[in-house]
This record gives structure tokens, C-alpha cells and sequence, in this order.
């Protein structure tokens, strides 16, 4: 049984991802299923749910998981590692005497315990003693209100989270607000919307990035080029030796991992290796998650048996935060980039199937699930395929931002 999940990013005041949402298609608002009581077993939960493992779908890092009222109650998995998870308490529990209980028992296993879409209502007062974490939404309270609030929770120790952080200003307004935590898509916009010169080392790699876009192919130019660079010939060859990339052959030298890989997975190391450089000032998820992107969008093609000459689905994915990795508005990036009409009409939000191969992905890191039904059945795809082709595409991600690093 496959793993319905998608996950969404928990940043450090410096940016860096330390945790992960885990979002669940079964269920009420993403929280962990609920099941019958005579299927309640913890390895039961643990294997149909989570097959891919916590520790792969987070790539090592805590993950945080909503609980329903009654499997908190009754049915709570004590086999998840308490030393990675995070118990997330959604805003529509009943708050009860056996709640409270319950969250006792929880912390005394050693379970950390994190208050979600937290609102400042008293009544969840009674819960605080048990509580790690306290995660509030910046949308559905002012920051008024967050500032008369939140001193007792900095009291009390407590690490405190900001949800839905969209963009740079509201990042800075919570770091000054003290939070630890941030959770968004900050970091996937672009800080500055108006003329900015892109260094010429970055035009360099925008030109790369055209050769792996165009369908000519110049095999000579190319090698001349990563001969001449030792960090890109170690990359190649990093890359190239992955074991998701390459299970049975030792290759050693240059020219025999450009025959081995050929021309289209050429083309998509040179457009990895381009956008990883680019992204050398930005937060590495941004990085990550455009390679999440890519892989998960030539799956799709490969599904919808597009040509992949150029690798038009791996392409609009990996491109498709290429404002935010600049900091420039996506339609000046497309004039400096002679990309197909297509590519460009897609990666600007014109409607099309390779644009609705993006907003699926989208569908998926927000846990929409209805998005991601609406543009299975646009696209005349099933729906359990997509979600393997997303699990593939979280591994493949975190495989390749470390064969791809400077």
C-alpha cells in the first residue's frame, strides 16, 4: 500500500530546514488516520501509512504529525520513534479531562507534544504543561494579538512556530516577534520584484541552462566545457555514481560518463548543476524542492508519453522557482532565456498540460488533496500512481542535492 503523504518545510531563524510536516491524505485536515478500534494496531498504522518510513519521507528530519481526538485517546502508535516525531494537537479536539490525561501519558512516553493553528483561546491553557511547541497561524491572528499573547509562551519555555509565513516581510516581523520556527512559502518568492542586474557568473549558467532546454545538442562543445572545470567534472562524476542514477557501473572518467548518461540526461545535469549554483545564496530547500518538482514533472510526461527530448517535464519543474532562486520577476527571466513557447507559457502561468503538471506538484507540497483528484482526472491519471511518482520524486531530491553541492 502506498503512502498518501505530501510534507511541507519547518525553517530555523537562519533558514535552514530542521523538520517537516507530514500531511495525510486520509482523514480530516491531514491528520494521522483514524481506523476502526479491531484495526488498531500500532505496526497496522505504522505499515499501511507510513511505507515509505518516517525517517525517507523526512530525509532524517523531525517530522511533525496532526492526530485526531480519538486516536489520542485510544489508538495513539507507540511504535512511532519519539525521538522524530513531534505530536501535533489539531484546534478541533474536544479539550477534556481524558484529553488532558491522555497528553500525560503521551509526554511520559517521551513523545514532544506541539499545540496546531494555536489561537490564544484560554481553554488550552490546561494543556500547556504537557506541551513543547506552540505553533500559531500569522493569518488567522494579527500581529497585534500575537504580541499581547506570546510573552507567557516564551516564559514558559515554550519553542513557538509561525505557520503560514508567505512573504520576506512577514518572515523578518516573526523573527522580531522572537519566534523559532517558521513554516511557509517565504522562501519560494522572490525577495525583490524590480530590475536586478544578475551577475555575470549567473548569466553563464543561464546559459547553460538554454543548451539542456534546446534540442540541438553540441556533445563536443559540452565535454570542452566540463573538461575544463575540475569542480564540474567531479560533480559529473558524483552525480553519475549515484546509486539512484547508476546501480551496476564504476565510472571513472569523463568521457565515459557522458556515453553512459547520453544526451538527455546530459541535458538534465547541466540544468541541475546550473540551478544548484544559482541557488548557492538562497535556502538549500528552495533548491530541494524545485528538484522535487522536476523529478515528480518528467514522471508525469513519462505517464502522459511525451517525447522527453528536451526533457520538457523535468525542465518546467526544475525552472519553475527560478524568480525566487534570482529574485527576479519570471517573465524578465524568460526573455533572457530562449526556452520553447511552451516551456515559457507554462513556467509564466499560462494554462496548459505542462502548467498543470506544476499545479498538481503544488497540490501536493500544500496537501490539497482535491487538487491533486481535480488534475488526476484533467490529466487522465491514476491517482495512486501519482503518489508513488511523488514518494519516488521526495527520495530522488534528497539524493541528488548532495551529489549536485559545490
Amino acid at each position: 500500500m502506498f503512502a498518501y503523504v505530501a510534507r511541507q518545510a519547518i525553517f530555523d531563524r537562519d533558514k535552514n530546514v530542521h523538520a517537516y510536516e507530514l500531511l495525510f491524505r486520509d482523514g480530516k485536515s491531514n491528520c494521522f488516520p483514524d481506523i476502526e478500534p479491531d484495526e488498531a494496531t500500532s505496526k497496522l498504522i505504522t505499515g499501511s501509512h507510513l511505507a515509505l518510513g518516517v525517517e525517507e519521507i523526512t530525509s532524517g528530519k523531525t517530522a511533525f504529525i496532526n492526530f485526531h481526538n480519538d486516536t489520542l485517546l485510544y489508538r495513539f502508535p507507540t511504535s512511532l520513534d519519539p525521538h522524530s516525531i513531534v505530536i501535533e494537537i489539531v484546534e478541533t479536539v474536544d479539550i477534556s479531562d481524558q484529553l488532558v490525561s491522555a497528553c500525560k501519558h503521551i509526554k511520559n512516553l517521551g513523545y514532544k507534544i506541539a499545540l496546531d493553528d494555536h489561537d490564544f483561546d484560554p481553554k488550552w491553557d490546561v494543556l500547556i504543561p504537557f506541551v513543547h511547541t506552540v505553533k500559531v497561524d500569522i493569518v488567522a491572528c494579527d500581529f497585534d494579538k500575537i504580541k499581547q499573547n506570546i510573552q507567557k509562551f516564551k516564559d514558559a519555555k515554550l519553542k513557538l512556530v509561525a505557520e503560514r509565513v508567505e512573504t520576506k516581510e512577514q518572515f523578518e516581523r516573526c523573527l522580531e516577534l522572537g519566534f523559532d520556527s517558521f513554516q511557509g512559502y517565504f522562501f519560494a518568492k522572490p525577495e525583490v520584484m524590480k530590475q536586478k542586474n544578475i551577475p555575470s557568473s549567473k548569466l553563464i549558467l543561464l546559459d547553460l541552462m538554454r543548451v539542456s532546454a534546446s534540442t540541438d545538442f553540441d556533445f563536443e562543445r559540452i565535454s570542452q566545457i566540463i573538461e575544463k572545470d575540475v569542480a564540474l567534472s567531479y560533480m559529473l562524476l558524483r552525480f553519475i555514481n549515484n546509486p539512484i542514477m547508476n546501480k551496476r557501473n564504476k565510472i571513472t572518467s569523463l568521457n565515459h560518463a557522458l556515453t553512459y548518461m547520453g544526451e538527455v540526461e546530459i541535458k538534465k545535469f547541466i540544468a541541475l548543476l546550473a540551478l544548484a549554483n544559482l541557488g548557492d545564496n538562497k535556502p538549500p530547500e528552495l533548491v530541494h524542492l524545485s528538484l522535487v518538482r522536476a523529478r515528480f514533472c518528467e514522471l508525469v510526461a513519462i505517464a502522459k508519453k511525451e517525447a522527453n527530448n528536451p526533457p520538457k517535464g523535468f525542465l518546467v519543474g526544475l525552472f519553475s522557482l527560478l524568480d525566487a532562486l534570482l529574485d527576479q520577476n519570471m517573465e524578465q527571466l524568460m526573455e533572457k532565456l530562449p526556452l520553447s513557447d511552451d516551456l515559457k507559457g507554462a513556467l509564466c502561468g499560462m494554462q496548459s498540460q505542462l502548467r498543470d503538471y506544476l499545479s498538481m506538484a503544488r497540490a501536493f507540497e500544500f496537501g490539497d488533496w482535491s487538487g491533486v483528484k481535480r488534475h488526476a482526472a484533467k490529466l487522465a491519471l491514476d491517482q495512486r500512481m501519482l503518489h508513488s511518482f511523488y514518494n519516488e520524486s521526495i527520495k530522488w531530491g534528497a539524493s541528488m542535492t548532495g551529489s549536485i553541492r559545490r
